[in-house]
Parts: structure tokens; sequence; C-alpha cells
């Protein structure tokens, strides 16, 4: 753990609320199990294009954003703002990742679309669980060192 506080992330002047951020992963894990559970790929394309627009677009709140704010809402959390730059790059990969599976559910390619449903699910426990964002230490690791 101690190498973890020498992780950078990508930095911006945006804020977001973590609890909506941890709210979101559980609704990606949830949509990926239920991808398995009853074999269908329309739950990781809802989960793909939910990513798309978190990542990608400037629209406030994506389908599964809005229904996290909602419950933050309804349940009276206190906001606790976070860098929002971290959290596209994770959206990046999401997106990456559950685009993926959709394909390799698509061609039924069984079990590539099992080891990177695990893998979300696993980064997105991560970020649900212990607000351990994956996205900061693959940015880390991979992207950091072509730009030095």
């Amino acid at each position: 753990m101690n190498s973890l506080k020498h992780i950078i992330c990508p930095v911006s002047e945006e804020r977001i609320n973590e609890r909506v951020t941890r709210i979101n992963a559980l609704f990606g894990i949830l949509l990926v199990l239920g991808a398995f559970l009853f074999n269908s790929a329309f739950f990781v394309l809802l989960l793909a294009a939910d990513f798309y627009i978190r990542a990608f677009t400037k629209i406030r709140f994506s389908p599964i954003g809005f229904l996290s704010n909602s419950l933050i809402n309804a349940l009276e959390l206190e906001k606790k703002e976070i860098d929002k730059a971290p959290k596209i790059f994770a959206a990046r990969l999401g997106f990456l990742m559950s685009a993926a599976i959709f394909i390799l559910m698509l061609l039924g390619l069984n079990t590539p679309s099992l080891i990177t449903g695990g893998i979300l699910v696993f980064f997105a426990t991560l970020e649900f669980a212990l607000s351990l964002c994956m996205g900061c230490i693959l940015y880390t690791w991979i992207i950091l060192p072509f730009y030095k």
C-alpha cells in the first residue's frame, strides 16, 4: 500500500461528488453481473453507452449518474467533492472494457468476455468498496511513462 502514495492521477479544476462515483461503480457491477446471469449483452451495451456519456460528452449526468445522484439525495448523504479528471479517465477505461465485453459476447467468446467482465467488476468493486481508483494506478503505470 505504501507504493500507492506515489500514484499520479490526471488533474482538472472540475469537481464531482465521490459518493456518486462510488454508487456508479455499484450499478456497473450489477449491470455486468446481470449480463452474465441473464446471458444478455444488452446490459453491457447499456453500461458502455453510459460510460461513453461520462467519458466523452459534456452531458452533466449519464443515466447511471442520474440514478446514483438521486439515490445519494434520497439517502441524504453528505457531498464529498473530488477531482473529476481521474474519473473521466476511469470512465474511458470502463467504456473500452464494456464495449469489449459486448463484442465478445456477441461473438460467442464466453471465456474472454467472462475474464474481461471479471476484471471490470474487480476494478468497480475496488472503487465502490475502497474508493480505490484503478484508473489512477493504470494511468501512472501505463500512460504517464509515455509523457516523461
